[in-house]
């Protein structure tokens, strides 16, 4: 997720109190404590966090359910009373499709690829948010770029190898660790290290599988 969280809701009534000092710490406590959950008001939330975020329907589930947990605390009732209405509150998402996890695997490997992500670091990202391999899969598979493309992008940003300006020889075996910690095959991370600056990117040596 990007940005800050959107749903900071002051109290009106601690607004429009003039206290001061030691006034000012109940104040703040009570423009953070969240109202009394409703399924109108999730609603809202819901709606609010989707104009603002893209994420997976694992994330948004866990979102809405923080919330719920939060507001129960808050007012003394059962965080497993609402989830109910997180369920109804996913499924009406779904089903609208304002989420939907094939697109939101695809544009999250559009975004990776384009900051020189490997596919088993973007896989990892996207099993850790719901996604199946299908969905991953068929995104990585939709997306030109491939890991060759994006180890050369991933050294062109961190200043690897070939975009070293000195001390190239030197840190050689620290930026094919790096890499590799980024998740491209020791083949390959060697050979986008190991190339001369004006030679052109070729095709990973071999299947690209060991590491």
């Amino acid at each position: 997720m990007h940005g800050d969280h959107p749903f900071s809701e002051p109290d009106p009534d601690a607004l429009a109190s003039g206290d001061n000092g030691s006034d000012r710490a109940t104040r703040k406590a009570r423009r953070r404590a969240p109202r009394k959950m409703t399924a109108d008001r999730m609603r809202r939330i819901a709606l609010a966090y989707l104009d603002r975020y893209e994420a997976s329907e694992q994330q948004f589930r866990a979102m809405l359910m923080r919330r719920a947990t939060r507001a129960a605390q808050a007012h003394g009732d059962a965080p497993g009373d609402f989830v109910a209405m997180v369920d109804a509150e996913v499924a009406h998402a779904v089903e609208a499709g304002y989420i939907n996890n094939r697109r939101f695997a695809e544009n999250q490997v559009s975004a990776q690829r384009g900051r020189g992500a490997s596919a088993r670091h973007i896989a990892g990202r996207l099993r850790a948010r719901g996604v199946v391999d299908d969905d991953i899969d068929a995104a990585l598979a939709a997306d030109e770029r491939d890991d060759p493309q994006a180890a050369e992008r991933y050294a062109q940003r961190r200043r690897l190898g070939p975009y070293r300006t000195k001390d190239r020889e030197t840190r050689r075996d620290r930026d094919v660790a790096a890499l590799v910690r980024a998740g491209f095959s020791f083949r390959l991370a060697a050979s986008i290290i190991d190339r001369a600056p004006d030679d052109e990117l070729g095709e990973e040596p071999g299947d690209g599988a060991d590491g």
